[in-house]
């Protein structure tokens, strides 16, 4: 092997240490807490199923009647959000007030469209997955957790391309046993083979985990990604309501998702954003399950009178915007359902093992270098 190989391969081995040793615990957190947000859509349900979960008796309540009873629980603070599930056993979740109306934080309320019945009622932010989410993503310490959080998941992509090129076999004769873990093996050789094979094959994987997660701390490398896929920064489409008035129509939010599920059938589920003004447009999405990959379509109503004034399906809109939306899936695996999340669950649980794992090695060539020295050290003689 060249010098210059030589050198290259041990800075980068240097690298690789001491980023992966610096960084160690913040990814161990970030990875393991990225396991259960992969599947917070399942798993919320059955850890808090006495709020989720409906008994379905009878006709369902109208839309607007649920929403009033939300708003009622709050004081009468104004909805921002109403998210309607698919499945007929499913509560209905409505945000009351918004960051920054001077309210204590977002209200949750979870209500029984059946029967009316208000299940739950909390903050929006101390939800168990909003937590788990602030941890996974700002370790609850929230601008200065989002800097950590942001360079962590930058080491983590170094890391990811730093082992590959450690991983490279020198010769023929050693690529065989680079790409096989040796399970008979010592315990040190062992571990090491879990270490860097497991981490070939999943390296692509951890490529795309890392670089979403980046693209997501960084606006300015979003916006890079984004003008690169268009040619040009996309303005965030700003769509006003029409009509004039005050009065705003009866059973509207009713009428909308009735629209809704006319303009896109399917059983996925709908999120209703209710602007702060009536002169903004009322935006809805629907989970697009007939899809290859996971996405979802939006239309915009008059917040006045419920009529429809755009449909935006998800392959009408530009690449640049496409890409925006695929991105937190992509992180999370949903993208690709559920073959994508549990792929998503063996990265994160295997990206947690990598820091402990690479400390083992560690230690073992350190021992070894100590074990080394003392052999070497002549033996004085007596005088």
């Amino acid at each position: 092997m060249s010098t210059k190989k030589t050198t290259f391969k041990s800075i980068t081995n240097w690298l690789h240490l001491w980023l992966g040793l610096a960084s160690g615990i913040i990814l161990v957190i970030v990875a393991l807490t990225g396991t259960l947000l992969a599947f917070e859509a399942e798993l919320e349900p059955i850890f808090f199923n006495h709020y989720h979960v409906v008994k379905p008796v009878g006709q369902r309540l109208p839309l607007d009647s649920v929403i009033t009873l939300a708003q009622n629980a709050c004081a009468g603070q104004k909805v921002s959000r109403v998210i309607v599930r698919a499945e007929a056993n499913r509560s209905i979740e409505v945000r009351v007030g918004a960051k920054g109306d001077g309210s204590k934080g977002v209200k949750l309320v979870y209500v029984n469209p059946y029967n009316g019945q208000i299940l739950y009622k909390g903050v929006y932010t101390k939800k168990f997955f909003q937590q788990v989410r602030g941890l996974h993503r700002f370790l609850l310490l929230g601008d200065t957790g989002k800097i950590i959080t942001g360079i962590s998941c930058a080491i983590c992509f170094f890391l990811t391309i730093s082992g590959l090129v450690l991983w490279w076999p020198a010769n023929k004769s050693a690529m065989k046993q680079r790409f096989k873990i040796k399970w008979n093996a010592s315990g040190k050789r062992l571990n090491w083979d879990l270490h860097a094979v497991t981490g070939f094959y999943l390296s692509i994987f951890l490529l795309v985990v890392t670089f979403t997660g980046l693209v997501m701390s960084y606006d300015w490398l979003e916006n890079t990604i984004l003008k690169m896929a268009d040619g040009k920064m996309a303005k965030e489409a700003k769509v006003k309501s029409p009509s004039k008035g005050k009065e705003i129509k009866a059973g509207i939010y009713q009428d909308i998702i009735q629209q809704t599920n006319q303009i896109y059938p399917g059983e996925g589920f709908i999120g209703i954003t209710i602007p702060p003004k009536p002169s903004q447009a009322i935006t809805v999405t629907k989970e697009n399950t007939n899809a290859v990959i996971a996405s979802s379509d939006m239309a915009y109503f008059d917040a006045k009178n419920g009529s429809l004034l755009k449909k935006v399906p998800f392959e009408k809109l530009t690449t640049g915007a496409k890409i925006r939306k695929m991105i937190t899936p992509a992180h999370t695996g949903s993208l690709l359902g559920w073959p994508g999340k549990v792929l998503a669950l063996i990265v994160s649980l295997f990206t947690a093992s990598l820091p402990i794992s690479g400390l083992l090695i560690w230690l073992g060539k350190r021992r070894k270098t100590k074990r080394g020295k003392r052999i070497a050290r002549p033996l004085q003689t007596a005088v």
